[in-house]
């Protein structure tokens, strides 16, 4: 049996073909890209840039899975972004064949060290988000393949490749997160309760304590607003790509309970690094 077919001992049924195929998509986008040097809608990345990027991150997170690793920020917004750059100065790649080889050899890389990992052994994962597990680290991996992969998808034109079955694959990492990228100054003494449920899928709970959030697996117990939404919505919106009120006006968000009103605030109480 091969490493990649092993790896779903370790992994949650469905993540590993989600981290190939989404690698693989993005390769094909960028193979048919004729010019790198154009800009990406909402980034200040050109294409080439951009793809540079997640060549890189891949490789952080295959050496992370494999117990390696290195310090990539602290988590916050501006240390993540300071180290995107340095990092992204150091490398000057930017031609698209070996970019779009890169990022999927070096998500395959993560798959391999996911397929060599004991399931028994457990262990604490340290990455630019914070400790996970290894599947965590697994979703944090699509989640950030997703994001980029959905820009260079606007950069050259072409559909995207999110979907219900890859946004789901995120929820471990995005509900980690989660507290972590709380706007301090947005949720500033809040006290709220929300479930939030993804249309035909998954639901959890977020709760507000004097603007500290605690995220849970369980919806939350009486929840004064409950927010139905898309999926593909909700990651980009999760990831700063969507902007809440259209896609409010779209009814790809409904909203109902005691306070229905908190549900159009509940993107900005948080800042995606």
């Amino acid at each position: 049996m091969s490493a990649h077919q092993s790896s779903g001992n370790t992994l949650p049924p469905g993540l590993a073909d989600a981290i190939r195929g989404t690698a693989e998509d993005i390769a094909l986008l960028l193979r048919g890209a004729r010019d790198t040097s154009v800009p990406v809608p909402g980034l200040a990345w050109t294409l080439g840039e951009t793809a540079a990027h997640l060549a890189q991150a891949n490789q952080l997170m295959a050496e992370i899975a494999a117990g390696g690793g290195r310090e990539h920020g602290d988590g916050t917004p501006g240390s993540i972004a300071a180290a995107n750059a340095r990092a992204l100065a150091e490398f000057g790649e930017r031609a698209a064949e070996p970019l779009a080889a890169m990022i999927v050899a070096r998500a395959t890389a993560y798959l391999d060290a996911a397929g060599a990992a004991d399931p028994g052994g457990a262990r604490p994962l340290t990455t630019p988000m914070g400790t996970m597990d290894l599947p965590t680290l697994g979703a944090y991996l699509l989640t950030h393949m997703l994001g980029h992969g959905y820009d260079i998808a606007r950069a050259v034109g072409r559909p995207h490749m999110l979907d219900r079955r890859r946004v789901e694959l995120t929820l471990p990492f995005l509900l980690a997160a989660m507290p972590r990228v709380v706007d301090a100054g947005a949720a500033a003494g809040r006290d709220a309760r929300y479930t939030v449920r993804l249309r035909g899928g998954a639901r959890f709970g977020v709760e507000f304590t004097d603007g500290v959030a605690c995220v849970g697996e369980r919806p939350a117990g009486r929840p004064d607003c409950t927010i139905h939404i898309e999926p593909v919505t909700f990651l980009l919106m999760a990831l700063g790509r969507a902007d809440p009120r259209a896609a409010i006006a779209r009814g790809r968000v409904l909203a109902w309970g005691r306070k229905p009103w908190l549900a159009p605030r509940f993107p900005t109480l948080f800042k995606a690094p």
